[in-house]
């Protein structure tokens, strides 16, 4: 890398100020990220670029309260998958409306998703009928939330 350059993906303590900043309101105007970040607006202007071209930002979205949007029942839900069936799988639990979070993991069990739904039932249909029902799915374990504790 040439003096003076830094690489592209390269993130620096301004950019994570800014990443901290955005992560707590996205919706904050380019002026205000500048100003809370203590940078001109054009440098925020061309760090947001260039985080965005680098893929360190990967989009904006809202933050949803699950209760009031009426999917009060939350669970985490580890499953066994058979070794080969990963990409079947995700592509059948990518169908599935209430599972707002999937992640392959290493450890006990293969995948943990996050699964939502508007009540117990609701989560019972969920994880008896359409997660088991995929085939490679070997078996699953249900840990219910009791309450969400927001990192923000």
């Amino acid at each position: 890398m040439l003096p003076g350059r830094r690489d592209r993906g390269q993130v620096d303590e301004i950019d994570r100020a800014i990443l901290r900043e955005l992560t707590r309101d996205g919706r904050l105007s380019v002026r205000a990220l500048a100003e809370r970040v203590r940078i001109s607006r054009a440098n925020a202007y061309a760090r947001l670029e260039r985080l965005t071209a680098s893929g360190v930002l990967t989009g904006f979205t809202a933050l949803v309260d699950p209760v009031r949007s009426g999917r009060a029942t939350s669970a985490y839900v580890t499953l066994s998958v058979r070794q080969n069936s990963w990409r079947e799988v995700k592509d059948r639990l990518r169908q599935i409306p209430e599972v707002e979070h999937m992640a392959l993991v290493g450890g006990e069990f293969d995948v943990i998703l996050l699964v939502r739904t508007a009540d117990n039932q609701a989560l019972r249909h969920v994880v008896l009928e359409r997660l088991q029902e995929i085939p490679g799915v070997l078996g699953t374990r249900t840990f219910l939330i009791f309450e969400d504790l927001p990192n923000r």
